[in-house]
């Protein structure tokens, strides 16, 4: 017999809308709806991020790991309440990456996988990549996303961010059974491509990250300049507020080699951006001076070649980053109409081989058919 989990709230403290709130999102919320999160186990006793309330009858253990709130049905089902907050979780081992060619997610301690992780994604969605890093949430287990309220800004966006990370959406009322029968998958396995395309400020980068959030192992490919504080005090400071907002297991590379990069790795990778790199090239190629080398061109359109080819057939799940161009004034500058020529060329190739391409304008994001 199956352990039954009913959601009799799934919104975050104070319910989605907020008592008294007129802000977009609860406005959004009042077609359906949503307690206060409360998740009872077989209708006996209610489980919580702090423990149990009431009595779990016989044959029902309840463990306080450094995951969460562990409760093991007596026919062997193992539900995971997640603990969630401000700091890293503690006790997660070292970061083990996935086997060569492995499609799926690497269980480092296959004995802590649980059936099943009720985790408050509207809180902490990275709490999901830590447990998959960890081993406790592995490629059988549902993950289930609660919590949300006007932190996000619609319940349509708070599914849309779920799918990303491979997470159900309950309703208030809902039973789901653990272990569970079905439960959803954020991508097909094996290698994904998604290109994020947009203006300057527009969210784009962070798209990006949270598309990512549920992956036990991200590489950060930062194409710009390495910071120096001393001589450019403001890129230093916006390149360390990027560091700041990503989860503390993230591995920084300061590269333009995405080549080789892309031809490495096997876990997930973000880039960013495409058009930082793109400058970089055509710096090295001498594409910038006024009288620029006769092999320029040829040299830029060589390495934007090689940089889609190591695109079309890299084995990683990679999020890219761009700049959308050409849709303002024509550049008045030399230098500036070749980048926009250049650039707008690459998006068109990276985009023909990605499974994904959306738009992200005014923090919105747009799917591109």
């Amino acid at each position: 017999m199956w352990v039954r989990i009913r959601f009799l709230g799934t919104a975050g403290p104070s319910g989605w809308p907020a008592p008294q709130c007129t802000c977009a999102s609860c406005n959004k919320a009042l077609a359906e709806r949503r307690l206060p999160l409360r998740v009872t186990v077989d209708d006996r006793f209610r489980v919580h991020e702090g423990g149990v309330v009431g009595s779990p009858p016989p044959g029902y253990s309840v463990t306080h790991t450094p995951d969460g709130v562990l409760v093991e049905g007596a026919d062997g089902g193992r539900l995971l309440y997640a603990r969630t907050g401000p700091s890293p979780l503690p006790g997660v081992p070292p970061v083990r990456a996935r086997p060569e060619g492995s499609s799926g997610f690497s269980s480092v301690r296959p004995e802590r996988q649980v059936d099943m992780a009720i985790v408050d994604v509207a809180q902490r969605p990275e709490t999901i990549g830590e447990l998959r890093r960890s081993g406790v949430v592995g490629a059988t287990t549902a993950v289930v996303a609660v919590g949300g309220d006007h932190r996000v800004r619609s319940p349509q966006e708070f599914a849309r961010r779920a799918r990303l990370w491979g997470a159900l959406v309950p309703g208030d009322g809902q039973v789901l059974s653990c272990p569970p029968t079905v439960w959803p998958r954020s991508r097909p396995p094996g290698p994904y491509r998604t290109l994020i395309t947009g203006g300057a400020r527009s969210g784009k980068s962070t798209e990006a990250e949270l598309r990512l959030m549920g992956e036990p192992q991200v590489l950060y490919a930062a194409t710009g300049p390495a910071p120096d504080p001393a001589k450019d005090p403001e890129w230093a400071e916006r390149v360390d507020r990027h560091v700041r907002r990503r989860p503390r297991w993230w591995d920084t590379e300061q590269t333009t080699d995405l080549v080789a990069v892309l031809g490495r790795s096997r876990g997930a990778v973000l880039v960013d951006c495409l058009g930082t790199w793109l400058a970089a090239v055509m710096d090295d190629a001498g594409l910038w001076e006024e009288s620029p080398p006769s092999d320029a061109e040829e040299r830029v359109e060589s390495a934007m070649r090689g940089l889609t080819e190591a695109w079309r057939t890299t084995r990683a799940y990679v999020v890219a980053v761009t700049n959308e161009v050409g849709s303002g004034v024509v550049p008045a500058t030399r230098a500036g109409r070749l980048f926009r020529d250049h650039l707008g060329r690459l998006n068109q190739w990276v985009g023909a081989e990605s499974e994904d391409v959306v738009l992200v304008a005014a923090g919105r994001v747009v799917e591109l058919t």
